[in-house]
């Protein structure tokens, strides 16, 4: 992408607010930048940084997209991971070569940036200064994934709910504030966190009994905080 193209400043903006490129100078980001080529998906596209989609790396402009694993009898679907403004993908095989057997689906239309593996490995290895950003991303994004795996050895479906949303709620927003995850179906929360719809949505329906949710014109919000904790802290008896 080139300066003189009209969707440099608004991708140049987008890329500012990422935690993968925020900490650097605005030349390196422009330079970044340059790497990149831009690309649309519509909602519900599968594999969102196809062509060759095992060798690009990506970073999301706009809208938000899943990264799912899928039994290949069943078609049961784990989400391993949401994606929304400013976040990068296909990062374990920039860094180990390996294609990853992963589908990335678009739940909105978005705005995507990619670049060749091989050619963003290069400007890795000429600008060091960007393991500084680089390096603390990928250590949120594998806590993550630590994350999920701990809750499902230790934690049942209510908790695994209840402890999903908290880590979504924003830290600059009213307690009710959740990022990327408020208006997604019960179907899709299922899928991340190893259930299936109609137990989420029994949960979901008790939380809004006992007062800890409501929801309203498609979306929901919290409204009982520390009771929400409580239920996040409730372990397995094994």
């Amino acid at each position: 992408m080139k300066p003189t193209d009209p969707k440099f400043d608004h991708c140049l903006a987008a890329l500012r607010q990422s935690p993968f490129f925020a900490g650097l100078g605005s030349d390196v980001q422009a330079d970044i930048l340059g790497m990149f080529s831009y690309d649309t998906a519509l909602r519900r596209d599968t594999n969102v940084s196809l062509p060759d989609a095992d060798q690009r790396f990506s970073a999301v402009v706009s809208g938000r997209a899943k990264v799912s694993v899928y039994h290949p009898e069943t078609g049961r679907e784990h989400i391993l991971d949401l994606l929304g403004p400013g976040d990068a993908f296909d990062l374990i095989s920039l860094l180990d070569r390996q294609p990853r057997d992963v589908i990335v689906t678009a739940l909105d239309d978005m705005e995507i940036l990619t670049a060749s593996q091989s050619q963003v490995r290069q400007w890795i290895l000429q600008n060091p200064e960007i393991n500084r950003t680089f390096l603390p991303y990928l250590g949120e994004q594998m806590h993550r994934l630590a994350d999920q795996a701990e809750d499902l050895a230790l934690y049942d479906t209510e908790a695994r709910l209840a402890r999903l949303i908290l880590r979504h709620i924003t830290s600059n927003a009213p307690v009710h504030g959740l990022r990327l995850i408020n208006d997604l179906s019960q179907e899709t929360l299922a899928s991340m966190i190893g259930s299936v719809r109609v137990v989420v949505g029994r949960q979901m329906s008790k939380w809004k009994q006992e007062g800890i949710l409501s929801t309203g014109r498609g979306k929901w919000a919290i409204d009982d905080l520390n009771e929400l904790i409580a239920k996040a802290q409730k372990k397995l008896d094994i």
